[in-house]
Parts: C-alpha cells; sequence; structure tokens
C-alpha cells in the first residue's frame, strides 16, 4: 500500500471519528474509503477492518463523556448489555437471510426520523429523563436489543439510530443521548469484532493503525459535543441522518 493511500485513510479515520463521537455515522467517510484503497478485499474484511479501528474512538468518546458529563447509567448499561449479545444473533442472521428488503426500506425510515427531529424543535433540547421504573429498564433492555441486532445484521446509522431513540423514549437531550449510544455502540462494535475475528475478516496492522487517528478525531469531537452542547449535536445529527439518506438510497436503488 503506497503513501498516499495511507494519507487518504488516516484522514478518513481522523474525520470519521470526530463526526461518530458526535452523532454516530462515523462508517459514511472510514468505510467508502476503505473499499476504494482495497477493491481487491472482500466486504466483510473491509467491515472488519472499519470496526477494529472504529470500536477505539467510539470507547474514548464513551470515555471522555463518562468523564466530563452525567451518563444515564440506568439505560446505558442494561442496552448495553442486550445490544451485546443481540449483535452476534443479527451477525448470524445476515448469513441465513439476505438484508436486502431491510436495505429497501432503510431511506424511508431514515426520512421519518429526519423529518420528526426537524419539525419538533423542541426535541432533544431539554434533558428531562423518565422516571426509573420497570418500563425505563425494559425500554433499555429493547433499544439495545433491536439496534444491536440491527448493528450486526446490517448496521449503516446505528449510532444515529440510538440517539434519536433515547432522546424519544427516555426524555434525554441529545448530548445525553449521545453519550449513552457511545456505550451501546462499544458493545456493538466489540461483539462485531468477535465474530469478524473468529471468521478471520480482520487486517489487524490497517485496522490498529487507523485507530490511532480514529482516537485523535474522537476526542476532538466529543470536545466539540461537551462544549458547545444539545444545539450543536442536534445539527449535526440532522446533517448526518441527510447523508446516511442519500448513501442507502444509492446503495438501495441505484444500479451497481
Amino acid at each position: 500500500m503506497d503513501l498516499a493511500s495511507l494519507v487518504l485513510l488516516a484522514g478518513a479515520a481522523f474525520l470519521a471519528g470526530l463526526i461518530d463521537a458526535v452523532v454516530g455515522g462515523g462508517g459514511l467517510i472510514q468505510i467508502p474509503a476503505l473499499l476504494g484503497v482495497l477493491p481487491e478485499a472482500a466486504v466483510s474484511t473491509v467491515l472488519g477492518t472499519n470496526k477494529l479501528s472504529g470500536v477505539w474512538g467510539t470507547a474514548a468518546a464513551a470515555t471522555r463523556f463518562a468523564q466530563r458529563t452525567r451518563i444515564e447509567w440506568r439505560a446505558a448499561l442494561p442496552g448495553a448489555l442486550a445490544a451485546f449479545l443481540c449483535a452476534f444473533l443479527g451477525a448470524f442472521a445476515v448469513t441465513q437471510v439476505s438484508p436486502e428488503i431491510l436495505r429497501k426500506l432503510l431511506p424511508g425510515i431514515l426520512t421519518a426520523v429526519a423529518a420528526y427531529t426537524y419539525w419538533r424543535k423542541d426535541f432533544g433540547s431539554i434533558h428531562a429523563p423518565r422516571p426509573a421504573d420497570v418500563r425505563a429498564l425494559l425500554a433499555a433492555l429493547a433499544v439495545g436489543a433491536a439496534i444491536g441486532f440491527y448493528d450486526g445484521f446490517f448496521g449503516p446509522g446505528t449510532g444515529s439510530f440510538l440517539i434519536f431513540l433515547y432522546v424519544r423514549f427516555f426524555g434525554f437531550d441529545f448530548l445525553a443521548a449521545s453519550a449513552c449510544a457511545k456505550l451501546v455502540n462499544v458493545a456493538c462494535n466489540i461483539a462485531a469484532l468477535i465474530w469478524f475475528s473468529f471468521s478471520g475478516h480482520l487486517i489487524v496492522w490497517l485496522g490498529l493503525s487507523m485507530a490511532v487517528f480514529n482516537v485523535a478525531g474522537s476526542l476532538v469531537g466529543s470536545h466539540f459535543a461537551i462544549r458547545h452542547g444539545s444545539v450543536f449535536v442536534r445539527k449535526l445529527f440532522l446533517v448526518v441522518v441527510v447523508l446516511l439518506i442519500a448513501r442507502t438510497s444509492y446503495d438501495a436503488f441505484w444500479p451497481h
């Protein structure tokens, strides 16, 4: 691999870490870069290498949020546990069932998320958590299980979906939701990495090299999120979801 390709991947990893630390969606940047540099590699190897890079950045962002903001552990921990377990089920399911139907539905789902967030101007602006009762615990487990399975089965927009669901069903503002999403995302990524490791779909040296830049971007992104608060996170969330709509629409409907 030549120097220009390495520089491209380092830049992509940094930018992916920055975006992912705030609202998720880093795969929008990192995966196309890997596919461009490694055109002969299996898609599963590209996804595994992306996870190996991204898990370190997500973990760094989660640590930064835990140090600087209040983490809603009652929602994050059950969600992370359920996500870890269900990500394995999703990874197994994708070997049995084609995700093609979900691929075509995803742009519409993301459009509904973007429209709801845009028209509800107060959505995620106030941190007013729901009571910590059995219903909240069950909701945390359900969110973690659903997103964990989705991440293992398909994956695009996992972090953004988590943020939306934590705002919608738990009453969190965007900053608190982003902090919780990082913890659940780490669990998903670790589960996926275990799967990719056993199946041999990893370029370890490349994933770890990119991880250095992904962590650097993640620290910058989490700093901006904490400093500028929920208004900043909400705006970036909408931008990333619109980009996800464009990307998933292209993947689903444009002839390849």
